[in-house]
């Protein structure tokens, strides 16, 4: 029956297959998704492991700060204020919060600093007053400059609030401050993940330049099945390079520029550009639908006109789609097999029909 099929429509068969990748390109650039080859929808296909990042990815990357913890008797405003003449010149979502909550409260902060280093996925490191002043996570502070917690504050320390990211400022090798930082999770992020449990991914991860605390925090209330926390941009390279060599098909999806080594691994690689609340709210709203294309393991997920639930076999949804591309390109055929069933009749000779120089001869 396939070899019958293979050459009566083998021609409906090469065509039906590019059309359908084709249409599939066309609509995920409907909804702002860039697709640069049919390999590449294939390799989506076939994953079985998903690497999130967290900031700007599962949240929205629009941060605010919402508590400053003082430490050594510094002063709340002053520190807020030599924080935002640091991060000022860091190009970040949560050091854009920083500067502007120093703006919200009406604090000035001219530049009194001097000698600037920017340390991606780290912080920042200047001069004031000939004191060394560090901003940043609390790998960077900690780990590899040496700062230390005020004796007699590390219970305060300890407390921090986990639901916060924690920007450290120290001053002359002490803690100073620590910032806390809300992002607020995306709404679809945890309905997101569930939907990739139930499509077959059995693996999916968070890696973060986090603490522990925020991390596992986030982890668990988005349902993700581990995360990796205080990580650095080779980290989540060298573990995407991991999960290649044990066999396993791995998606990175990021938005900064600190993913890029790991995006830069993977294959396939899902940068991810983050839209303001306003504009993620009319473009991606968990009430609008989606289908999915499903592989003997994994499944392909874009957005379409089918309920969210859906979940169609792969070879299926390439049908739908070519349907869909035909409908659109070509509206007076029904089907292409049709009508290359319908050409092949029409010039194929008839078992009745008589040899054109017979006739001639006859009618003579």
């Amino acid at each position: 029956m396939l070899a019958v099929l293979m050459v009566d429509f083998s021609c409906a068969l090469k065509l039906s297959m590019p059309i359908a990748v084709l249409s599939a390109m066309r609509e995920s650039s409907s909804h702002h998704i860039s697709v640069k080859g049919g390999r590449f929808l294939e390799a989506v296909a076939q994953a079985n492991t998903i690497v999130f990042d967290k900031t700007g990815t599962l949240t929205y990357a629009t941060p605010k700060v919402a508590r400053i913890v003082t430490f050594g008797g510094n002063e709340e405003s002053e520190m807020l204020r030599l924080a935002a003449c640091l991060e000022e010149h860091y190009p970040h979502s949560i050091a854009n919060a920083v500067v502007a909550e120093a703006r919200d409260r009406g604090l000035t902060h001219e530049e009194y600093h001097s000698q600037v280093q920017c340390v991606v996925a780290h912080g920042i490191s200047s001069m004031v007053d000939e004191k060394t002043v560090l901003i940043g996570s609390a790998h960077f502070v900690f780990e590899d400059e040496g700062c230390r917690v005020p004796e007699g504050e590390e219970d305060k320390f300890e407390s921090l609030p986990p639901e916060y990211s924690h920007l450290y400022l120290c001053i002359a090798g002490e803690l100073a401050a620590v910032i806390c930082i809300h992002d607020p999770l995306r709404k679809e992020a945890k309905a997101a993940v569930r939907a990739l449990h139930e499509l077959g991914i059995d693996k999916v991860v968070m890696m973060t330049g986090d603490s522990r605390k925020t991390a596992e925090a986030v982890a668990a209330e988005v349902g993700v099945d581990d995360v990796y926390a205080e990580v650095l941009p080779e980290d989540k390279a060298a573990f995407v390079r991991s999960e290649k060599a044990a066999g396993r098909k791995v998606i990175m999806i990021g938005d900064g520029v600190n993913d890029s080594p790991a995006l830069s691994e993977a294959m396939p690689a899902l940068p991810f550009r983050p839209a303001p609340p306003s504009r993620a709210r009319s473009r991606i709203s968990p009430s609008r639908p989606k289908i999915c294309l499903r592989s003997s393991r994994c499944a392909l997920s874009a957005r379409s006109s089918w309920p969210a639930s859906t979940a169609i076999p792969f070879h299926r949804g390439l049908q739908l789609l070519a349907h869909r591309a035909r409908r659109a390109w070509y509206p007076a055929a029904d089907d292409l097999g049709a009508a290359a069933q319908h050409v092949h009749t029409r010039h194929r000779p008839q078992e009745h029909d008589e040899p054109p120089a017979r006739k001639r001869a006859e009618q003579r």
